[in-house]
């Protein structure tokens, strides 16, 4: 980040208070640690890594972010055999043969100059990390690098590389530096350990399930339709399904989705029967909603009943 975007970023938000109303007012909830973190996050220029469970908000703090900011977001979806080409950037080939035999088919070969363009910026795809660096920024970019525990170890080599200098080397053409250096977040559901060296490089935050508190305030600015009782309801049952023995507990997110799919339904209250034919949204494994349907319903039911009174 130039030091332009960072007086920008710290005088929109000169204080953690500034930045905790922000992100209230692009209705997500966060408590003060995170505000904190997030503060430090634009003021130090430092990345930041978000582990805790899926479905807790983590993705979704680079979206409010990027729209607080009004900057571009950048989403580097990471998996399994993720590779520098898909990541970073590769060549245009189809587009390069063709332009091959254009020149050929006119008579106008001049090898020289023909590699030269073979090898511009023209022909090349940028990938999100380049995307991120690119010098036709105007201002710092937010760049999600969202569940990089699913990446190869392998590419936490090239995160570190960029995350250090924010810069990446394309031997044809030179080493390609950001003017404006990305807002960097990467999330983690630590389905494996994340090397020390890149997390060394990071400020680092743990979102856990929102307490009942949080969960239903974040559910009345999510979805400020439901009835009061209902949402106190919904989230009394889903705190208390959090405690039983399921193989994915819910989170945020399938909270969310339930109540819009309640509401849908017409529910007014929870009740057994509603529970049991729309425990598919809440939970996503089938030995869950088995484990969950009938008498755990029903008590969890009537747990929540008398919570959301």
């Amino acid at each position: 980040m130039s030091a332009a975007d960072s007086a920008a970023a710290t005088r929109t938000f000169d204080s953690v208070d500034a930045l905790e109303a922000g992100m209230r007012e692009q209705k997500y909830v966060a408590d003060r640690g995170l505000a904190t973190t997030l503060f430090l996050t634009l003021k130090l220029q430092k990345p930041l890594l978000l582990e805790g469970e899926a479905g807790v908000g983590k993705t979704e703090i680079a979206k409010v972010l990027s729209g607080l900011l009004d900057t571009p977001l950048i989403r580097l979806q990471c998996y399994e055999g993720l590779d520098t080409a898909t990541a970073i950037y590769e060549w245009d080939y189809p587009r390069q043969m063709l332009y091959l035999r254009t020149i050929e088919a006119t008579g106008g070969m001049d090898r020289d100059a023909a590699r030269h363009d073979l090898f511009s910026e023209e022909f090349l795809l940028k990938r999100p990390l380049l995307q991120a660096i690119d010098a036709s920024h105007t201002r710092a970019p937010v760049l999600l690098i969202d569940e990089v525990d699913r990446a190869d170890q392998e590419l936490e080599a090239f995160l570190l590389e960029i995350l250090s200098d924010f810069q990446v080397t394309v031997p044809e053409l030179g080493t390609l530096k950001a003017e404006h250096v990305p807002i960097v977040i990467l999330t983690s559901n630590r389905t494996r350990e994340i090397h020390d060296a890149l997390k060394r490089r990071c400020l680092y935050h743990w979102i856990d399930f929102p307490t009942y508190e949080k969960e239903f305030r974040i559910l009345a600015a999510k979805v400020p339709e439901a009835p009061e009782h209902l949402a106190r309801q919904i989230v009394a049952f889903t705190q208390a399904l959090r405690e039983t023995d399921l193989f994915k507990p819910p989170g945020m997110a399938e909270t969310l989705d339930w109540a819009k799919a309640l509401l849908a339904l017409g529910t007014v209250d929870l009740n057994e029967q509603v529970v049991d034919d729309s425990l598919g949204v809440i939970l996503k494994y089938q030995e869950d909603v088995d484990s969950v349907k009938g008498d755990v319903a029903r008590n969890l039911v009537g747990r929540a009943l008398l919570s959301g009174v």
